[in-house]
């Protein structure tokens, strides 16, 4: 797959490859990303992989050591693509999912296999920490969302942390490619132990809660440099040992953020995959009770900016659903299924995509039916009725979500943009443009590939500027779509 952003202004000699990481809950991929001046940037997919958690000594982990197989086929691949093209790759960034981490000894062995967000562990922390940390103190420092899995609860699961570090998945991965040992700040601002104001540790959380100050190794910034591959990976990858592994935004979110084709401030995003991502881009946070009891999150986005927005179900509960279905000998083809759940009359019954009950993974469908039955009503067992459900929950709930961080953060929004793979998902784009009344910008769909490119770019010289001008390439590059808001049904007012 290749994909073409063409007007880049350089601001150094030449052209630049780079390799970006990009490895979301469900699947990763290594990608080549060509930066011209003057010409553009393209986008090129030299491996994909699956990921998923697995069930290991009772809990549900990331296979981590396979993972990282596959990051070294990818940057083989990619280092083998490049190499037949005459090209040398500049730098490697890495972006992942966000709050959970590995455990490293100070030889730096991985411990055991890193604990995936969708175990259980953590929900038994929650008032232990509570009980030590004030939740509206931590929020008056972090700014950050209450969610059972944060990395603040599952640390205050462990059982024995002496004599280890924590690093966060992407920085595992720069670390055993490195050798160094560093936490990149978009990341961090995830964990409930970074001050959103101050933009370093929050210190005075960590002996409260029995943590070590060094617990996670220093903060990096996007653009900065981590260090440059270890010999054995340079030879194992064939690429040169003064190969860099840049720092980008490694929340996956902060880098599809900044990719984010916006022209004005007034916009609201939804990062959509198999979470949704959504909020708004401000200069500084919003630490009110008010933000704290609608469970709005402020993180870390590239330049310092900050992404306030609030994490949500997403298109986890759709994959899910076919998984079952599946299992069932049931494999509806996706394009069919939505065409399908289009068809049905609008003000169908709706379910809260947020709620911790669609987490795990088991019988979506089902799980999903006995959410609508609560409500009092009835969804029929027919995929397409339950897809249908699904996209008008979502759309719902992005409404509600938009609307209240307009009114906690006072700014108005003109028009909502959607990036990631939920772009590409006609059905959900024109519910969210009718139940937002806004219209909805659709693309880019590899927003986080991109993100990630253009700060390796920009690091190298090959890019110039700060986000405005990062997002004019994306904007005049990409293809888009507009999607206007329809007549909302008269019983939508329900929502």
């Amino acid at each position: 797959m290749s994909t073409h952003v063409p007007g880049v202004d350089g601001a150094g000699s030449g052209a630049g490859v780079f390799a970006a990481v990009d490895i979301g809950a469900s699947s990763g991929r290594v990608m080549l990303g060509r930066v011209t001046p003057g010409a553009g940037v393209s986008l090129e997919t030299v491996l994909r992989f699956p990921n998923g958690v697995v069930e290991i000594d009772g809990g549900l982990r990331w296979d981590f050591d396979a993972l990282f197989a596959e990051v070294l086929a990818g940057l083989r691949a990619a280092a083998t693509v490049a190499s037949a093209q005459g090209e040398t790759i500049a730098s490697i960034g890495i972006d992942t999912w966000a709050v959970d981490y590995g455990l490293v000894t100070k030889a730096g062995r991985l411990v055991a296999q890193p604990f995936s967000y969708r175990d259980d562990r953590s929900r038994a922390a929650v008032a232990p920490v509570h009980a030590k940390l004030d939740p509206a103190r931590l929020y008056a420092t972090t700014g950050l969302q209450f969610l059972q899995f944060n990395t603040i609860y599952q640390l205050a699961a462990e059982q024995d942390l002496d004599g280890l570090q924590a690093l966060l998945i992407p920085d595992l991965i720069a670390f055993l490619l490195t050798g160094i040992r560093r936490t990149e700040a978009t990341n961090a601002s995830t964990t409930g132990l970074f001050d959103a104001v101050a933009g370093e540790w929050a210190t005075e959380f960590f002996a409260p809660l029995g943590l070590r100050k060094d617990l996670f190794p220093p903060l990096i910034q996007p653009g900065e440099t981590v260090g440059t591959l270890l010999p054995e990976i340079a030879a194992a990858v064939g690429l040169t040992q003064d190969t860099k592994v840049v720092a980008v935004g490694s929340h996956d979110t902060a880098s599809a953020v900044a990719a984010v084709p916006a022209e004005k401030d007034a916009f609201a995003y939804i990062s959509s995959g198999t979470w949704s991502l959504v909020g708004l881009e401000l200069k500084h946070p919003v630490l009110t009770e008010a933000g704290r009891e609608a469970n709005f999150t402020n993180e870390r986005g590239v330049d310092g900016t900050i992404r306030y927005l609030r994490n949500m179900g997403g298109l986890w509960l759709l994959s899910e659903c076919q998984r079952t279905w599946a299992l069932e000998g049931f494999r509806p083809e996706l394009t069919a299924l939505l065409t399908a759940a289009a068809a049905l009359p609008a003000g169908g019954p709706e379910v809260n995509a947020d709620d911790p009950y669609f987490i795990a993974p088991d019988n979506m469908p089902e799980r999903i039916r006995a959410a609508v039955r609560r409500t009092g009503e009835v969804l029929p067992d027919d995929p397409a009725a339950i897809t249908r459900c699904i996209m008008d929950s979502l759309a719902s709930g992005y409404a509600r979500t938009i609307t209240a961080a307009e009114r906690l953060a006072g700014r108005a929004v003109e028009v909502v943009h959607v990036v990631g793979g939920g772009s590409q998902n006609t059905l959900l784009c024109q519910l969210t443009a009718n139940a937002t009344g806004r219209p909805v910008i659709a693309g880019p769909v590899e927003a986080t590939a991109l993100g990630n490119v253009l700060v390796q770019a920009r690091a190298a010289g090959a890019a110039a500027g700060g986000l405005p001008q990062l997002r004019e390439i994306i904007a005049t590059g990409t293809s888009l779509r507009r999607y206007e808001p329809a007549p909302l049904p008269v019983n939508a007012a329900r929502n």
